[in-house]
């Protein structure tokens, strides 16, 4: 065989069929076929993926427009001998790349995820003889064998089991165990429904089998989700789009503007050429808001900070804005909207009154209701009669972890465990001993023990677990708390009637019997498994999480679509949907098989009108992803499982689970939800929406800041140069400075700013809205005019008072950084006055600008040599701060006539 003949039905092919495409049969390859072979097809592995380099992460940084422009503004100064000047630009550069290197750094990991579940050995036949390998020398036409606990190392075709069952919930997302035969399958059948093969790193519930290896590596379920990985080009997020935008916007005005300043100042005034490049640079640096870089990322590292205090881990920082703006939620249910835990959830007897358990999860806590939840359910004779058939007939084990909960076995069988538990039963130690164990069997539908009661007079009893309609077909009686009583058919319809109603609310229906057998038999078969006493019915389900519907309005009101992906049956999908209000009652639901038949018009159009899918494979959700996105939705996708992976990554956001969730769902997301609550992704939304409003308050900061310094200086070029000279009010390094400090550390509180009103009443922003938005032009037009005009007042009054130009710049150099301070409080908030959100609802506040003014006094006074500033009196200092607080009282006027009487 060679790898041209390797195909993907072999669930729709013979086993002899299998055999032949392989040249293979149950006594398995020889060893030097398998080497042939192992050449050929390559170790059963799946390739890692190299990370990005720190080095080239770090020269990423550079590749930016006002990077360029400040570069190019220190080669000036430098070739003009200006070396402080030059310094301090290039400080800037290196600080905001540092900064800028630091979030960035992390490495590409999904893929090396994805090869660290591949197990490290297998039990394979080699010239019929029966070994242990290493599972990386499996090959193609191996023959293998698995059993009860063992994690499956490659996609394989069954030919031989006994009551053989796999967890494949981390690849299909189905919850419940599958049971395998070795039936031929219709070739059309979903990857989910194919029960004659096992796949890499599920895992075996029950049983045992052989079966004979089809793919390996990479060519197996989980090496094509690899390859899914490997090809999704992950396109930058719209955070990224437009904050690039912006500065390139940014870049290009202060190019224009420093070209308008030449022009003016060299042909127009008359101004020597080393005079004006000098100005120019100046006008270049007041133009580029150098701070801008740090300040964004300081807006997300501080939102971040706060997801994390509410359980959701940022992997990736734009990813943390992009939230604001997502419109649908793609949403798995095992393990997401649900618990991914079996529980009893309800007990029902033919003539005895229901009982309700209550409890979550694997933890044995919890009570046993009729009308109050105050039952002993040891001192009911039927209860008490289930609960032991619960403890008794059963495989799985409930074990404790670092105070956590776990089954080991079949989850279903654990859900019994878990209820004999909260009664205090334990199966080994309540007076009985099992002497014959016969598991679950896929074709008689039950399971059953053989006991020795030492607590009774009888000899021995047969306890049977299964299917109620296996159960009852073998019982005759029933039990009551006065014996047992003859089945008739009234009751079996009574019984066949609660069970369609226990299904239809997405409960699995297991039945238990028991007999007692006078004689001693010591084996068991299924010949005594007849004339069973019918006990009851237990409903078990993987129950919703408490939070999930008021999340689930909590989306719709905020604008925001939540649909259900899941690999579950429909039928259980829709009863979740419908219970925590992601479907309504005459909701629709549609699964794979049913979506492969549509045209792509209709297919789409199912798409935009249904909320929930079922039976889906990775393919499948990708695809349904791809297409939301195309009709311009932000689709963010939650995930546990290694068949969310593709999903994962090819949406806007990623957002994986951090208890139940693979490595290879974490490392493909950009979120991680640490509590594993899909009630933190509401929260996660709302930081999101404030993230944006922070920026577009930040940025219009900086921006009016840089305007204000720009207009100063071309004012400056008009009014105040002389016979060749140009006096410049503010030098390149006072602007730098003024940038740095009052820019960064003055900007830091609107970074930090929290939340002002109901940021999630209401629909997310428009994907493409700018974080500059038309809206603000007159406000910032405002406040430049009135920056330009404080600042130029005071340069000419102590330019003409005592002609000292250092103390005249000095005081240019206060006004500008007063206003600067005042319209942080301006730019708090864009809408509501600085008094009705309170002065120090921000906490950050006081130290902001405290250390903003700190540094200031510093710099005019114990930095003048560096800065070439001149000391003012206080009685100056004065005058200059009280008109500075204009900009705070025409920012209060404008936004009370703008958003309070115009709007109104």
């Amino acid at each position: 065989m060679n790898k041209e003949n390797i195909e993907i039905n072999y669930h729709a092919r013979s086993i002899d069929e299998v055999f032949e495409i392989f040249s293979s049969n149950k006594n398995g390859l020889s060893e030097k076929e398998a080497n042939k072979r192992l050449e050929e097809f390559g170790p059963n592995e799946i390739s890692k993926k190299e990370g990005t380099h720190p080095f080239f992460i770090f020269l990423k940084q550079f590749h930016s427009i006002l990077i360029y422009i400040l570069l190019f503004a220190a080669a000036l100064t430098w070739y003009y001998e200006k070396m402080i000047d030059t310094y301090v630009i290039l400080f800037i550069v290196v600080v905001n790349s540092i900064m800028g290197f630091i979030q960035e750094y992390r490495a590409e990991k999904a893929v090396q995820a994805l090869s660290q579940m591949v197990v490290l050995s297998a039990k394979v036949y080699r010239d019929g003889v029966f070994k242990k390998i290493d599972s990386k020398l499996l090959v193609p036409g191996d023959i293998i064998e698995v059993g009860e606990g063992d994690r499956i190392p490659v996609d394989a075709r069954i030919f031989e089991l006994k009551n053989f069952r796999t967890v494949e919930s981390s690849l299909t997302g189905e919850s419940n165990p599958t049971n395998k035969k070795i039936d031929v399958l219709d070739a059309g059948v979903s990857l989910a429904d194919r029960s004659n093969m096992i796949w890499m790193g599920t895992f075996v519930a029950g049983g045992q089998c052989r079966a004979i290896v089809v793919s390996t590596g990479e060519e197996t379920a989980f090496g094509s989700i690899a390859k899914d990985i490997g090809v999704i080009k992950k396109e930058r997020s719209h955070f990224e789009k437009k904050t690039s935008i912006l500065a390139k916007q940014m870049g290009i005005i202060a190019i224009i503007g420093a070209i308008i300043t030449f022009i003016v100042g060299f042909y127009i005034k008359g101004i020597e050429l080393e005079e004006i490049l000098f100005f120019t640079i100046a006008s270049l640096v007041s133009g580029i808001p150098e701070g801008l870089p740090a300040i964004l990322i300081m807006v997300l590292a501080l939102g971040t900070t706060r997801m994390a205090k509410k359980n959701v881990i940022i992997r990736r920082l734009p990813a943390a804005e992009t939230l604001g703006v997502t419109t649908v939620i793609m949403t798995d249910k095992t393990g997401t909207l649900t618990r991914n835990t079996m529980n009893v959830r309800e007990i029902f007897f033919v003539k005895e009154d229901n009982v309700e358990v209550t409890g979550n999860g694997w933890e044995p806590k919890g009570s046993f209701c009729r009308d109050a939840c105050n039952l002993s359910p040891l001192e009911e004779p039927v209860l008490d009669r289930l609960l032991h058939i619960s403890a008794i007939c059963n495989n799985a084990k409930l074990i404790q972890e670092d105070s956590r909960y776990k089954i080991i076995g079949d989850p279903t069988e654990g859900s019994l465990v878990v209820l004999a538990e909260k009664a205090g039963l334990k199966g080994d130690a309540m007076g009985e001993k099992k002497i014959d164990d016969m598991p679950f069997s896929s074709e008689l539908k039950y399971r059953a023990s053989l006991v020795s009661m030492i607590r009774s007079d009888s000899k021995e009893e047969l306890y049977a677990v299964g299917a109620p309609e296996s159960i009852l077909e073998r019982s005759t009686h029933y039990l009551s708390k006065d014996g047992k009583i003859k089945l008739t058919e009234k009751e079996r319809k009574i019984i066949s009637k609660k069970i369609e109603e226990m299904t239809s609310k997405a409960m699995r229906t297991i039945a238990m019997s028991y007999k007692v057998l006078p004689l001693k038999h010591g084996s068991l078969t299924d010949k005594l498994v007849n004339e069973m006493v019918f006990v009851g019915v237990v409903g078990i389900i993987d129950p919703p999480r408490e939070e999930a519907r008021e999340s689930v309005f909590k989306a719709r009101n905020a604008g925001i679509r939540v649909i259900m992906t899941t690999g579950d049956h429909k039928g259980t999908a829709l009863a979740i949907a419908k219970e925590v209000g992601i479907a309504d009652e005459g909701s629709e639901a549609f699964s794979e098989p049913e979506l492969l038949e549509m045209s792509d018009k209709q297919f789409k159009k199912v798409v935009s009108d249904v909320n929930v899918f079922s039976r889906l494979t990775p393919s499948m959700k990708l695809k349904i992803a791809e297409i939301l996105q195309e009709k311009g939705e932000i689709v963010a996708m939650t995930g546990d499982g290694v068949n969310d992976a593709p999903s994962l990554k090819k949406a806007d956001i990623g957002i994986s689970m951090g208890i139940t969730g693979t490595d290879v769902a974490r490392e493909s997301s950009e979120i991680i939800l640490a509590d594993d609550n899909f009630a933190s992704i509401i929260n996660a939304i709302e930081e999101g929406r404030i993230i944006f409003i922070n920026t577009r308050q930040a940025s219009t900061f900086l921006i009016t800041t840089s305007f204000a310094q720009y207009a100063t200086l071309i004012a400056a070029l008009l009014l105040f140069s002389f016979e060749g000279q140009a006096l410049l009010p503010l030098l390149p390094t006072q602007i730098l400075w003024l940038n740095l400090v009052t820019g960064g550390v003055a900007g830091f509180t609107l970074a930090s700013e929290p939340g002002h009103g109901d940021v999630l009443d209401g629909p997310p922003r428009k994907k493409n809205e700018n974080i500059l938005s038309k809206e603000i032009i007159p406000f910032l037009i405002m406040l430049t005019i009135i920056m330009t005009t404080i600042t130029l007042s005071f340069f000419s009054y102590h330019l003409n008072i005592n002609g000292d130009i250092n103390k005249a710049r000095t005081a240019a150099f206060l006004a500008i950084a007063s206003t600067q301070l005042f319209n942080v409080l301006n730019m708090r908030s864009m809408t509501q006055s600085i008094f009705e959100i309170g002065l120090f609802s921000n906490k950050y506040l006081a130290y902001s600008l405290g250390s903003t003014i700190i540094l200031q006094v510093i710099a005019i006074y114990y930095l003048q040599p560096i800065f070439n500033f001149g000391a003012l009196g206080y009685q100056e200092v004065i005058p200059i701060v009280l008109a500075s607080s204009l900009v705070l009282w025409a920012g209060e006027i404008y936004k009370k006539i703008r958003y309070k009487v115009i709007e109104k």
